[in-house]
This record gives structure tokens, sequence and C-alpha cells, in this order.
């Protein structure tokens, strides 16, 4: 099946996808601030700008996309179109995000990965590996 909408149209759409505070992202910050968790955002001096950190507990979380980040669950369908260009995109996108991991171990931080799929497991296994640090 061709794109139906115009190139305009879809460069307007995917101008309009959010890299932070992404609804996922933002059901996870407030199931874990509930619970008495207490994390800084977006942390710029970390690889990757982790969408959580939590220093005292050299903890890093990640709330990813399925589709932008490449889970392999029924929500990452390569696109009909332009085919090409979205294999490069995500590849690119995978390949960045096993950097930062990479980097972020090497000096001694846990990375927890949060698939939008798997939101509320995902904040089950955050709270259970925080608790298990107090």
């Amino acid at each position: 099946m061709a794109d139906t909408v115009d190139k305009a149209k879809r460069s307007s759409i995917m101008r309009a996808v959010k890299l932070e505070n992404t609804s996922p992202e933002m059901y996870v910050r407030r199931e874990i601030h509930s619970m008495g968790f207490r994390y800084r955002l977006h942390d710029k001096n970390l690889p990757g700008r982790p969408d959580l950190v939590f220093k005292a507990a050299k903890t890093a979380v990640f709330v990813n996309g399925c589709f932008w980040h490449w889970h392999g669950c029924p929500r990452t369908r390569m696109p009909k179109s332009n085919t090409a260009y979205w294999k490069g995109k995500i590849d690119r996108n995978v390949q960045r995000d096993a950097n930062n991991h990479d980097q972020l171990r090497g000096l001694g931080w846990t990375v927890i990965v949060i698939w939008e799929c798997d939101v509320d497991a995902g904040v089950s296994e955050l709270a259970n590996h925080l608790a298990s640090l107090r």
C-alpha cells in the first residue's frame, strides 16, 4: 500500500513526534513518583540523556517507543513506503541505543529499558530494582 499522505503532510506529522515527555514516559514518571521515588529528568551529562536518572542508585532508565527503537513486538512493523530510509533510520537508532547503554555500563551505571508495550511490567521491574537498593 502506497503512502496516502503527501510529503509535506508526512513531514508535519513526523515533526510532531515527541522526543521527551511522551505518554509512556509520563505514565512511568507518575507511577514511580507515587511510590516515593525521586529522580532527575533527561540528564544531558550522561550518554543518551536517559529519561529518568536515579543518581544515588546509579540507575538510568530509558522509556522507549517500540517502533523507534525496534523492540520486535507487533508494534514494530516496517513501513511499506520508503523502506530503505526507515530501515537505515531504525538501524541507526538501535546502534546508538546500544552504544549509549554500553557507555553508561562502562561508567558503572545500571541501565533499565522500559518498552512502550510493557510499561506496567517495566514500572514494576524498576520499582523492585530501586527498592532493593534502599
